[in-house]
Order: C-alpha cells, then structure tokens, then sequence
C-alpha cells in the first residue's frame, strides 16, 4: 500500500505529533501549515531554525519550507526517531462476532479449480499480524519516493493486504502520543510463535517485489511513455537528415567526391542516431532501492476455518482466519508466488496450493510440474522455470 505524496493532512498530523514528541511547540497556521518553535537537536535533525515554519499543502504559508514524502524530509525524520517505532506492538480490539454464514464466506474466499474443499469447524483464536513498511526510491529520469506496506498472518501464512487496510486506524494510531510494549489481554499461549529470521526474510523476497511493481506502476508508466516521446522525436529528426543523405548521394554520379561525402554522412547520422538511442536508454534505465522502514505487530482476535482441501484420494488441511477489522476471510497466499490473486489450483505431489502459473508446464520439456514443490525448477528436465 503505497503512501503517497498528495496527502498533505496526513503528513501534517505525522510531522505535528513527532515534533510533540520530540520536545518541539507546535501550532497549527493556516493554509496547512504548522509554526515550530525547536529545540536545539530538533534544529539539528531536521535542519530547521529555532523558529520555523512548514508548509504541507499546494499553498505555503508565509516564510514556509515546503514539506512532503519526496526530497530528503523522510531521511531528516529518520535522524530525529532514530531507533525509535522501528518495531512496535498493538492490540486490536473488534467485535468477535463470527460470520453468519461461514460457509458463504469461505466459498467467496477460496476458489479452487481443480480441487474440492470443506469447512470442518470454526473457533475463536488469536493472532498476531507482522505489518512491514519498506522505504522504496525508483530514481530515473525522475525520482519517485514510497513506502510499501506488505503484511503477513503468522498463523495461516496468508498475505492479508485486504485487512492490513481495513486494519488502518490501528497503523494509523501515533506511537508518539501513547506508549510502546504494554503486553496485549490476548494468552501468550493463544498466540503463534514468531518466524525465524531465515523464514520471514524468505518472504518477503518473494512478496514485496510484486507489490513494488504494483507500487510503482504509475511511475514507470509515465517513464516509458515520456521514453516512447524521446525516441519517436529522435527518430524523425535522425531519420530526415539520413533520407536527405541519402537522396543527395543517389543524385551524384560514381566516383564524384561529394558523392562520398554524402554516403559518409549518412552513416555518421546512423551511428549518432544509435549513440543518442542509447543515451536515452540510460537516461531512463530505472533504479530501485529499497530498505526496511518499521514493523508493527499486531495483535487480532479472529475466528479460525479450519477446512479440508481434497484432490483426488489426498487431503489436506488447512487453516484460515476470518479477520473482524475487515469483515472477510484472509484468502490463503499462493505457495509459489506469494500473491493473493484467484483462483487457485491444488499441486499432486503435496497439495500446494498455488496460481496457474504455479503449475505451468515446463518451457523446455512441456512438463507441467509446482513450482511450490520443486524451487522452480523442472523435476524432469532439470530447467530452471522459476516464477518472476
């Protein structure tokens, strides 16, 4: 879930109740403005006066600095948090009022092609919720700050981006405004255990970079676009002198050293040509950098499905959480992709559960075979059909 540039209320609020915390006497002034009056390591941080004044709307108020998502103010925010709200706990308090119809629920959630599937039971449970935010930076022709947000239920494996939104005004509540590590009401035991480092990092090489592209689509729309625009302009500018080229040396007899003149500046304006294209390819050739910004954990009570996924003579079963904050079940991820898109198709060998891509046949031998089981490589062929 990216955060975007055009919401300046949100980055006021922010930037108000982080000053707050950090010692600061902050007023409100209009049009969206806010009037800091800072402390010496506010002044440092932030590179601010000891009176100042910031701005957040498309009009500043008067002696205003400008501030939003984009530029260095994120960097400038990170150096006065410091280590502060890199990792947070909260309890989410909801309704524990199960669905009325579990299995209506279920059936909208859990499409499955190729497989049959029943709900064997339904209980209250507890869960935590590890929401982490990455800081991305797309630098091309022009630069593009974000933060993508991905989520995962440590529980069921599911990758919730559905509840991880609906669970906003929980991520929304200002760790500045109220303190950090009271323990939740939730028994310990009720709880899952935390992933170790090797699973989790495991995930989100898998998962964040498909919600990047997705983050970032817009951006690298507009490059290519603007790219397209280039090329087509260098095209005919290149293209009409080359013709023109090559008209005046059709023109000139054999042997006439205007003649060879011209033939010889036509080929300079095809290697200029194929110079310039390539200029432009590194012009826009985008670059992307990404890095851990904050985890949130959070604390849910649910309602756990537990169902029997049945392919053939095999079974299995698997447990999903229908989340309270977001009235829905949490689909299961696919086990090859880590995406949440429908439907979902059921592998032989283990019962995975994955897109059809996931069970695409091999581009070398033909071979359909899950990606899930085999690291993507081909069991018969030995081919490396990894999934991007």
């Amino acid at each position: 879930m990216p955060l975007e540039a055009a919401e300046p209320g949100r980055m006021q609020r922010f930037t108000a109740a982080l000053l707050r915390h950090a010692g600061a006497l902050v007023e409100p002034i209009e049009p969206e403005g806010l009037e800091v009056l800072a402390p010496p390591a506010v002044q440092q941080a932030l590179g601010i006066d000891e009176l100042a004044r910031l701005g957040f709307g498309a009009t500043l108020p008067p002696g205003a600095r400008r501030v939003g998502i984009e530029g260095d103010w994120l960097d400038r925010f990170a150096r006065l948090l410091g280590p502060q709200g890199c990792w947070m706990r909260r309890e989410v308090s909801a309704d524990a009022k199960a669905p009325g119809d579990p299995e209506r629920a279920l059936a909208h959630e859990l499409v499955l092609d190729n497989a049959t599937f029943r709900l064997q039971d339904v209980a209250a449970a507890w869960t935590r919720h590890l929401v982490m935010d990455f800081r991305a930076s797309a630098v091309s022709d022009d630069k593009r700050d974000l933060v993508v947000r991905l989520g995962v239920n440590l529980a069921t494996g599911s990758l919730p981006d559905a509840a991880v939104v609906a669970l906003g005004s929980a991520l929304e509540r200002a760790p500045f405004d109220e303190g950090d590590g009271e323990p939740p009401s939730a028994p310990p035991a009720a709880l899952p255990p935390p992933w170790d480092r090797a699973r989790l990092e495991a995930l989100v090489r898998r998962a964040l970079p498909p919600r990047l592209r997705a983050a970032l689509g817009p951006f690298v729309k507009g490059m290519r676009r603007r790219l397209g625009r280039d090329q087509d302009r260098l095209y005919k500018y290149h293209n009409d002198l080359y013709h023109e080229a090559v008209r005046r040396s059709a023109a000139l007899p054999e042997g006439d050293p205007k003649r060879a003149r011209e033939e010889q500046r036509a080929e300079a304006i095809r290697r200029e040509y194929r110079a310039k294209l390539d200029d432009l390819e590194r012009q826009y050739a985008t670059r992307v950098t990404v890095e851990w910004a904050q985890t949130l954990e959070l604390v849910v009570p649910v309602h756990r499905f537990t169902v029997q996924i049945r392919r053939r003579k095999a079974d299995r079963v698997v447990s999903l959480d229908w989340n309270p904050v977001a009235r829905r079940l949490e689909p299961p991820a696919c086990e090859a992709t880590f995406g949440t898109e429908q439907p979902r198709l059921v592998c032989d060998d283990k019962l995975h559960l994955v897109v059809p891509a996931g069970l695409a046949p091999c581009v070398s031998c033909g071979r359909p075979f899950c990606r899930a089981c085999h690291g993507g490589q081909c069991p018969k062929c030995g081919t490396d059909g990894q999934m991007a």
